[in-house]
């Protein structure tokens, strides 16, 4: 990788240097907390690693945490796993999440838009209405400090409001998205043990309704432990028999009352898209996450109260949970349910439009259909008011951010961000300060001393290697659920570099300090001891316009050999002749190497992936390795089971 300093796509101008938030923050902690006034970012982001205590420190008072108990130190314990943050304190997420209603009383803390289109707000005022009166009757209903609450919910201001009302009475959440089958849900909240279910009869995707009233009948059924469970009537259905109405509960005018809890009290519990064997159960606290969202969204996003903050997701994904901590720092958040692409491809575009979206988040995916489906963002719509589009699941490759360059506008911040349900937050990603360069990540997050190590463990610079974070965040999980002695917690992300946190991703840090991200090490391509990312093949061969996606994986063979098929899924009108098969051919060895070249090319009718949308690599390569289908893969974490035969079919012809 050539270390020559190419021109950055976007450079923020001084004027919007001087007015970023972590501008303001460095020049205070310089004055506060002796951090380096001069430098800029990258001597910033050195004093935040090296004086790891001292900058979390500075984060709570820049932010005003309000602790009711405080604590004696930051770090009690700086080990991982098992790193103690601010021992001692007590707090409250759901507090921070609701004190813009003192200053902001009328102004929209949510805006929901459906499949229409039409924002229609909640005001702080009333969200905090809401939150008080089914904080009260989950009280009532016996709900304590570390009891579980579910939510089978899609992305509206209820499901919202569900969290807060149970982070705010010390309970735990966890939610999936009704588009998850019932044996998923299962898989996940079987393992947690709920004590109260939130759950819609139904919901609302491209243009249909989908009835989940059976599904509901089944977890209901299957989940013994629940005391309560709470009907929202999105279909306009009644309340099936035994369940509470959502009004009944949220109808009261009541104050919220915030439990005190300690810092590593639990919040959520989040999941693992848990390929093989059940999905991990992954717990965060109240203090890691209120701590770590403030600073990724109150600093590297550059959010305050003035801003509208749009991710498309579900609640079946951790940027739902990372959307709904907008609130932490008073902004107006865009809770969109529905399909993305409807009526047409460019729906986001017009939701940003129309909401007065400021930070726009998507997925990589969705900016290289629109590139390919030639939507034109700027041209059909004013996105005068966005600021930044983000975009996070998968890398984005350089042809989307140029596109984004192209089409939305020159002067637009596009920040490439990656992070893990793991830490529910990004490694690497947004810096309002720093160029932008085709491909690659700003930087790695404040308090994130992120590294590429080689197998020896080694740092390295200009050159691949896995992801570490070699000291702790505040947001790493404090366990995984039903993991007694921490054996499957520290087996996730410990065991190759003791002490070490090793994320699964293969890396590169620049000179310059940014990031490039190439895809999963754990299914990485080795071709003649040449490692090679798979998001580099996706990138160069999704780029023809025959191909709508593909997957590329690496089997070491039983006699030593290696064979490395690409799957292609064509586009509408397409055929895999000749002359495509070498254009692919041509592409890859052009813009890649000849050592990408794959073994074989295969048409294949889909390409699988996990419920939230990452196409599954290491499930495919099992089944090619001949592992049966139901060892090589869970069932319920794949979007479509059907495509899995078709893969395990072609390795019982190979056999």
């Amino acid at each position: 990788m050539s270390t020559v300093n190419p021109q950055p796509l976007w450079q923020p101008d001084p004027e919007r240097i001087a007015r970023a938030r972590i501008t303001r923050f460095q020049a205070w902690a310089a004055e506060h907390h002796g951090a380096p006034a001069d430098g800029g970012y990258a001597a910033l982001h050195r004093w935040s690693v090296d004086e790891l205590d001292t900058f979390w420190k500075a984060v709570t008072e820049w932010f005003d945490v309000r602790f009711a108990t405080p604590c004696a130190r930051v770090l009690g314990d700086r080990s991982m796993p098992g790193a103690q943050w601010f021992p001692g304190a007590t707090l409250n997420y759901a507090e921070h999440a609701l004190r813009a209603a003192a200053s902001r009383a009328d102004e929209p803390a949510l805006l929901y838009v459906d499949e229409t289109h039409d924002p229609s707000p909640v005001t702080w005022t009333e969200l905090r209405r809401q939150v008080g009166s089914l904080a009260a009757e989950l009280r009532s209903l016996g709900v304590r400090p570390g009891d579980r609450v579910s939510g089978y919910l899609p992305n509206i201001p209820q499901a919202v409001v569900a969290l807060l009302a149970t982070a705010a009475v010390g309970g735990v959440w966890t939610s999936c998205a009704p588009d998850f089958g019932a044996r998923s849900v299962l898989d996940r909240f079987q393992q947690v043990e709920p004590v109260v279910l939130f759950t819609v009869d139904g919901y609302r995707y491209g243009g249909k309704e989908h009835d989940r009233r059976d599904v509901v009948a089944e977890l209901r059924r299957e989940l013994p432990t629940l005391r309560a469970v709470v009907h929202i009537p999105l279909l306009g259905t009644d309340a099936p028999r035994g369940a509470l109405d959502w009004s009944a509960l949220t109808s009261a005018d009541t104050e919220p009352v915030f439990e005190q809890v300690p810092f590593d009290h639990p919040l959520w519990v989040l999941y693992s898209s848990g390929t093989t064997g059940l999905p991990k159960a992954i717990v965060q606290s109240q203090g890691g996450i209120l701590v770590e969202h403030l600073k990724q969204l109150g600093l590297h996003c550059d959010l305050g109260p003035e801003d509208r903050f749009f991710w498309y997701t579900s609640t079946g994904w951790m940027m739902w949970n990372f959307l709904v901590s907008g609130l932490l720092t008073g902004t107006t958040i865009v809770l969109y349910d529905g399909s993305p692409g409807h009526p047409d491809t460019g729906a986001q575009w017009r939701i940003a439009e129309r909401t007065g979206a400021t930070l726009y988040g998507t997925s990589a995916a969705y900016v290289m259909a629109c590139r390919k489906a030639g939507v034109h963002p700027s041209r059909d719509f004013d996105l005068s008011a966005v600021k930044c589009v983000a975009t996070t699941g998968s890398p984005l490759p350089p042809d989307g951010f140029r596109w984004l360059h192209d089409e939305v506008r020159d002067d637009l911040w596009i920040a490439s961000v990656s992070g893990g349900t793991d830490v529910c937050s990004c490694f690497a990603g947004a810096v309002p300060t720093l160029p932008v360069h085709v491909g690659e990540l700003q930087a790695p997050g404040l308090g994130t001393d992120l590294q590429s190590w080689d197998p020896a463990g080694n740092p390295l610079i200009d050159e691949v290697g896995e992801l570490v974070v070699t000291n702790p965040m505040p947001s790493m999980p404090v366990r995984f659920w039903n993991d007694p002695d921490g054996s499957r917690y520290h087996d996730s992300y410990f065991d190759t570099y003791p002490g070490v946190w090793r994320h699964g991703d293969w890396i590169t840090v620049t000179s310059r300090g940014s990031v490039v991200i190439h895809g999963r090490s754990d299914s990485t391509l080795n071709r003649q001891g040449v490692r090679m990312g798979s998001a580099d093949i996706y990138e160069a061969v999704e780029r023809l316009p025959e191909i709508k996606e593909c997957l590329v994986i690496g089997v070491e063979q039983p006699d030593g050999g290696y064979w490395m098929p690409l799957f292609v899924h064509l586009a509408p009108g397409a055929a895999l002749d000749e002359d495509l098969l070498d254009r692919i051919k041509r592409t890859i060895r052009e813009q890649l190497s000849p050592r990408h070249v794959p073994d074989e090319i295969i048409e294949v009718p889909g390409i699988p992936h996990t419920l939230t949308g990452k196409r599954i690599e290491v499930p495919v390569k099992r089944l090619l390795q001949g592992t049966p289908l139901e060892k090589a893969v869970n069932p319920g974490s794949i979007d479509n089971l059907d495509l899995l035969g078709f893969y395990e079919e072609l390795a019982r012809k190979r056999a």
